[in-house]
């Protein structure tokens, strides 16, 4: 194929529909949007769960409102909105995923134009050493990563002579090649230079001057920063606005004659050139940057142009920062940058506070490796451990309020049952806390981040007793995470609130270590699961017209869809309420009707609820079923205790075995848990 035709083969493509030419924005929104999406229900407010962010290993997790706040300002720059001329800003404490986000957009976008029809191409001039003054450069690539067609719109210097050369030779439309222009910009200073160059060359020959283009795909490797680039923030000295735009080439001076020519700066030393071509542009740190740094950032952000010596590069990219809460506000409070903030679209980001959503953020703090001891036998993993480090977490992230306590604003950020408390409570919560100027005082934006909890985890690792009993016990993760609160919070208030948290916390994993004995004792992983099912059958069979006096009910199993009978047993729902606190006739039919409802609304949705999450109903279950078969939790506590008798030895031994063999524990932790059990410690 002779080069000529390589200029008409990329636009015949073009009208082919085998490639594409869009802008950055473009791009972006249509990877994401091309995944698809689901309607989801987060802290009372439905929003929208894009599934590009949930694929993968290691996806992102949680954060709703900042992924809805990306895709929004990329689409409505996709479609030519005020979002073009603005760079998009997270802002949050540290550790809560920001720079994971835009890492996981950039490999994801990579991945995207990797596929052939997504590929971007731009074009170099071959054979420059026939013109005379470029000494022994021969081949110049577009300094910009322009697209082909950034060439055959300014072929000429009137638009409708280029026009007339898109509709002859790649055969397009009017109407198509309208919507080509909607994308229009000026070629770059020196390919437009040197296209000048061969044009006096080649006396306007328009074939013979195609004859010096050639044209080829972008590189796609990472480590060159070509398509997606990051620039992270140096310190004031070494860094100078050469790191982003470039600067003139001394080694291109010494073969370019002509002293006017603009190849004699070299863009790519610059990070923004090598993203220019439709890329993504990550600016680590921002505000970290000295001023100068940061206003050229605002031209660049502005125009979307490189500019230097009065010389300009239009470049196509998205420009996506971060920055902590401190730097930014330190960053506002100086008047005089007002216009760049101005010209970012700011997004502030909070930590994950749904603690099932924290339980996956916690397995890959842990990390996927199965782990080792310094002996490098293996170490087993509490299956509690996972549970108290998120609740640990999560508690201190969440803010006090007066018409929630900490554990229902907790279930209810998980989109669970609190009590009597409706999610409509914590909308209020989180729009009451919204209205504070104060960032750092609004729902979710402060607390132990990742990285603490990634400390707490190497402490625990690195402990003595975890390697000696080759297990990391979950309760020695309150310790390490008291460890990393006492040595890394500065504010004393954060410190002490933090610290309360973990005691919350502790009182959680009591309630759950409780529902795991019941389990062992019965000798079935799911027994307590059993009886909150047989609970919420029996009040809903209670008052059924086809009740006989044996006090049997049949009804349909909502998950296998089988008839079921089920023998009521009045004594024991009562019993139950009674744990639970309700003495009169009227509290317990209201809290029936309150189960009853949630039944209805879940069932539904999920087959397969199970009522496991209502905290205040489990533990009024395992009492109850723990007095009724063992005269009370204080007698197991006395019978597992006290091993001085076969009988309590024997039970002692079975325990061990439940645990081992059917709930996951190993010896060392399911002997600690018992242990633990046994003991008045953290009783709430």
């Amino acid at each position: 194929m002779a080069t000529y035709e390589k200029l008409t083969h990329h636009i015949k493509a073009l009208k082919e529909g085998e490639r594409l030419f869009e802008n950055a924005f473009q791009s972006v929104a249509r990877m994401i949007l091309g995944a698809g999406f689901e309607k989801v229900v987060v802290n009372g407010r439905t929003t929208y769960d894009f599934n590009l962010f949930r694929s993968g290993k290691k996806h992102a997790i949680g954060m709703y409102d900042e992924i809805n706040s990306f895709v929004s300002y990329v689409k409505d720059a996709a479609e030519g909105g005020s979002s073009k001329e603005m760079a998009f800003v997270l802002v949050g404490e540290p550790g809560n995923g920001k720079t994971f986000f835009v890492e996981f957009l950039c490999t994801r976008y990579r991945a995207f134009l990797s596929e052939p029809k997504n590929r971007r191409y731009t074009f170099r001039f071959n054979g420059l050493a026939q013109l005379g003054h470029y000494g022994k450069i021969n081949i110049v690539d577009s300094q910009t990563y322009e697209d082909p067609l950034i060439l055959a719109m300014n072929l000429y210097d009137a638009a409708a002579d280029n026009r007339r050369f898109l509709a002859e030779q790649g055969g397009l439309t009017d109407a198509e090649i309208d919507v080509l222009y909607e994308n229009y910009r000026p070629m770059g200073a020196c390919s437009g230079y040197i296209w000048s160059d061969i044009r006096d060359f080649c006396d306007g020959d328009l074939e013979r001057m195609l004859d010096f283009i050639e044209i080829v795909p972008v590189p796609l490797t990472e480590s060159l920063g070509t398509v997606t680039g990051k620039y992270p923030a140096k310190d004031k000295i070494t860094s100078s606005s050469v790191d982003l735009l470039g600067e003139e080439s001394i080694q291109r001076l010494l073969h370019i004659s002509d002293t006017n020519n603009p190849y004699r700066f070299d863009l790519r030393r610059g990070a923004l050139a090598r993203v220019a071509g439709g890329g993504i542009h990550f600016s680590d740190e921002i505000f970290k940057n000295k001023k100068d740094l940061v206003q050229v950032y605002l031209g660049v952000i502005q125009n979307r142009a490189i500019e230097i010596d009065g010389y300009k590069w239009p470049i196509d990219s998205l420009i996506i920062a971060t920055s902590n809460n401190s730097e930014f506000n330190r960053f506002l409070a100086e008047k005089e940058e007002a216009p760049i903030v101005d010209r970012c679209r700011i997004c502030y980001v909070s930590h994950n506070t749904n603690y099932r959503l924290q339980e996956g953020l916690t397995s890959y703090a842990i990390g996927s490796e199965s782990k080792t001891t310094l002996t490098k036998e293996p170490l087993h993993q509490d299956p509690n451990l996972n549970y108290a480090a998120s609740v640990g977490v999560v508690l201190s992230r969440l803010p006090r309020s007066e018409k929630l306590t900490s554990i229902e604003t907790m279930k209810l950020a998980a989109g669970e049952v609190a009590g009597e408390k409706s999610i409509k409570a914590l909308a209020e919560v989180i729009d009451t806390l919204g209205q504070d100027p104060d960032i750092t005082k609004r729902f979710g934006q402060k607390g132990l981040g990742h990285r603490s909890l990634g400390r707490a985890i190497q402490l625990q690792v690195e402990n003595s007793e975890t390697n000696e009993g080759r297990c990391m016990f979950a309760y020695d993760v309150f310790k390490t995470l008291e460890r990393v609160v006492l040595d890394y919070v500065v504010d004393t208030n954060d410190r002490a609130k933090y610290l309360e948290d973990l005691k919350i916390a502790k009182g959680l994993y009591r309630e759950r270590i409780m529902t795991e004995m019941f389990n062992a004792y019965m000798d079935e992983p799911y027994a307590i699961r059993k009886d909150v099912m047989s609970y919420v059958n029996m009040i809903i069979g209670i008052d059924a017209e086809n009740l006989g006096p044996d006090r049997m009910w049949k009804y349909k199993d909502p998950q296998s869809g089988e008839l079921r009978a089920l023998k009521i047993d009045e004594r024991y729902v009562k019993s139950v309420e009674e744990r639970i606190g309700l003495k009169t006739g009227e509290q317990r039919d209201s809290f029936r009707t309150s189960v009853r409802k949630i039944y209805g609304q879940k069932i539904s949705m999920d087959p397969n609820y199970d009522f496991m999450d209502n905290l205040e109903l489990v533990k009024a279950i395992t009492d109850v079923r723990l007095k009724s078969d063992i005269a009370g939790a204080g007698s197991l506590i006395g019978a597992l205790a006290n091993r001085t008798n076969e009988e309590n030895q024997k039970l002692y031994d079975r325990m061990i075995t439940t645990m081992l063999n059917k709930l996951g524990y190993c010896r060392t932790c399911a002997q600690k848990t018992i242990e633990y059990f046994c003991t008045q410690e953290d009783e709430n």
